[in-house]
């Protein structure tokens, strides 16, 4: 688990970590992210910071929901990641 900085908001640092993951590959295209429970258990965080960070994804085009299966990347990841 990464160290997250105290002075920053929790949301916002695991958003970038999830993004770097997605951007390098750990995550390719196609491919399912954590669930809001993984997050949650990886980052000792609550439900509602796990939320925010899906929510920011999805408005950055980076990841989509299928209701019932879960959030997976997008195919075509945008030009500026």
């Amino acid at each position: 688990m990464e160290e997250l900085k105290p002075n920053r908001p929790k949301w916002r640092q695991i958003y970038e970590i999830i993004r770097e993951r997605i951007k390098d590959g750990t995550y390719p295209p196609g491919t399912k992210v954590p669930t809001v429970l993984e997050l949650i258990a990886e980052f000792h965080t609550a439900n509602m910071t796990a939320q925010k960070v899906f929510r920011q994804l999805r408005e950055d085009g980076l990841v989509y929901t299928e209701p019932g299966m879960g959030s997976f990347v997008v195919e075509d990841l945008p030009q500026d990641l």
